[in-house]
């Protein structure tokens, strides 16, 4: 049975490539093909598909450099580095932690069919005044812990050294598991 693959579901439409600085430099060359012919043959396909579609990369790293150190195509930067939107960690825009903590908490209680009430002014704060190494994605996990566990405490407990605790804990959980095995 033939599978379409995400070009086509994203046909006349838009795609969206994630972490694309790591994407291997075979695959680099087949997109490059892809967006220059607007075509791509399908595997053991007899003909060619063609697909007209947007494309939408982000990445952490700095494409630039990467394409000096030869790690992405220089072409497919170019054919990619249309319209370049710098989006700064989280850190260094605490001023959107309280909105996206209401969109994450709205859209997980939905999701779980939960009701955690919006977080304490305390919780809040810890949030806003925390370094996010994890960027929103972080922001989005802790939230989602909230809503799942029905509590704000054991994630903000983690969150000020409490995870230290509970990793020791899950240690010897798992060491009297292996004891009884």
């Amino acid at each position: 049975k033939r599978k379409l693959g995400k070009f086509e579901y994203a046909n006349h439409g838009t795609i969206f490539l994630d972490e694309i600085s790591e994407m291997h430099p075979s695959l680099q060359a087949k997109l490059l093909q892809v967006l220059q012919d607007g075509e791509f043959s399908r595997l053991g396909g007899e003909s060619d598909v063609r697909v007209d579609t947007r494309i939408i990369a982000a990445t952490n790293r700095n494409l630039e450099e990467a394409v000096q150190e030869g790690t992405f195509r220089e072409d497919l930067f170019y054919r990619l580095n249309v319209v370049t939107i710098q989006l700064p960690p989280l850190r260094d825009r605490k001023d959107a932690i309280p909105l996206l903590v209401d969109f994450f908490l709205q859209k997980y209680n939905e999701q779980y069919r939960k009701s955690l009430p919006p977080l304490s002014p305390e919780t809040l704060a810890t949030l806003i005044q925390y370094h996010w190494p994890g960027n929103v994605r972080e922001l989005e996990n802790m939230v989602k812990r909230m809503v799942v566990l029905g509590s704000e405490e054991a994630v903000m407990e983690e969150l000020l050294g409490g995870g230290e605790r509970r990793n020791e804990q899950s240690r010897n959980l798992l060491a009297n598991l292996m004891d009884e095995l």
